[in-house]
């Protein structure tokens, strides 16, 4: 056979990938999903006010003056203003701080007890995920905002025991999904490998397993900030939250309820519109951020 009949094939050529940084992948997944943009902006608009929004307000949140006591929404009053005159613009934006705060604090509180308890359930197993499964499993038994009402009336309505009572009803969540996460990853080939290296248990755990169930634990964290918002509100809501005056949406709801049937619509609706707003966010952003958190999801 003549040799110069043989087709050679073409030499292969190998293109480099896409840059996966994650600020291009990030804008990436908000170019594609304006939803997960909306998210973002939404998120950028609450930390901003969380952060500046008592300083920059037009108005003291807390001074009262009877005299435009139950205006409607004006040109002086972008939110009109309650009862005892204070304006609800700038109550508002105030109790974007206190609510996000409880939000932050609680979430990163269930997160250090309820994950880490659950990573280790999954990865040790015997008696230590017995007795984190019968806690989580004891806490589930009871409803959860109940549960809520009774740790915050036998501790106290302050902000420390609000964000300790939404932190340990969100614990089994927590520890379930860790647990499961650890369980399936605990006898991975990169766990197999780092153990023959010579790595004790508990390296194994906060090098190998932590780090690879972060992205899960980021998507949970930020639905989670929702309920904890709507759980502080709710409990301010029947009184057992922040006491008044200080502004908070659970509050400003509540004390707007009454006035509604005499028409003043505006003492609720901003603050519950505020409220609905900051859960839809975070609603969203769970989605936005498993996509920017999962590498399966990058191109």
């Amino acid at each position: 056979m003549n040799d110069m009949s043989k087709v050679e094939p073409p030499p292969l050529r190998f293109e480099a990938p896409p840059s996966t940084s994650l600020l291009a992948h990030a804008r990436h997944i908000v170019s594609e999903n304006p939803v997960t943009g909306l998210a973002f902006g939404l998120f950028a608009l609450i930390l901003f006010a969380a952060i500046f929004g008592p300083l920059v307000v037009p108005y003291d949140p807390l001074a009262s003056n009877t005299s435009s006591a139950l205006k409607p929404p004006s040109a002086a009053h972008w939110f009109g203003t309650d009862q005892l005159g204070r304006d609800i613009f700038s109550r508002v934006i105030a109790a974007t701080r206190l609510d996000f705060t409880i939000a932050v604090a609680s979430v990163a509180l269930v997160f250090l007890l309820g994950g880490l308890a659950g990573v280790a359930a999954g990865f040790f197993g015997g008696w230590v995920d017995t007795i984190i499964g019968r806690v989580a499993d004891t806490i589930m038994a009871f409803p959860l905002f109940v549960l809520a009402m009774g740790i915050v009336a036998a501790l106290g309505n302050s902000v420390t025991n609000i964000v300790i009572a939404t932190a340990i009803i969100n614990f089994p969540l927590y520890a379930r999904v860790a647990r499961a996460e650890a369980n399936v990853r605990r006898e991975a080939g990169f766990v197999q490998a780092a153990r023959l290296s010579g790595n004790s248990e508990w390296r194994l755990l906060l090098t190998q397993i932590v780090p690879n169930i972060m992205p899960i634990m980021a998507v949970q964290m930020s639905l989670t900030m929702g309920y904890a918002i709507l759980n502080a509100a709710g409990l301010s809501f029947i009184g057992l939250g922040v006491r008044p005056p200080t502004p908070e949406w659970g509050i400003m709801v509540a004390e707007g309820a009454s006035f509604i049937v005499s028409g003043e619509w505006w003492i609720a609706f901003f603050p519950g519109l505020a409220l609905m707003t900051a859960v839809f966010c975070f609603n969203l952003l769970g989605d936005g951020v498993r996509d920017l958190v999962d590498p399966q999801r990058r191109n």
